[in-house]
């Protein structure tokens, strides 16, 4: 059961930064929103950053 509800909540997270990415992308073709394109698609490269750096740390102490 506990398993179930780890996954959903994995699902929903992603499900909202999908559609965070998106209405962004809405906002800036319709010229809603004057932001960078790196501004724009930051729901997409901040959670691949961050998942880098968490990767990089735990391998650097690990390895120590």
């Amino acid at each position: 059961m506990k398993n179930k509800d780890k996954n959903k909540n994995i699902t929903i997270n992603g499900l909202g930064s999908t559609l965070l990415l998106v209405a962004f992308i809405v906002l800036k073709l319709c010229h809603v929103i004057e932001w960078s394109w790196i501004w724009v698609l930051a729901p997409l490269w901040i959670p691949f950053v961050l998942t880098v750096i968490i990767v990089a740390v735990v391998a650097i102490w690990v390895n120590r």
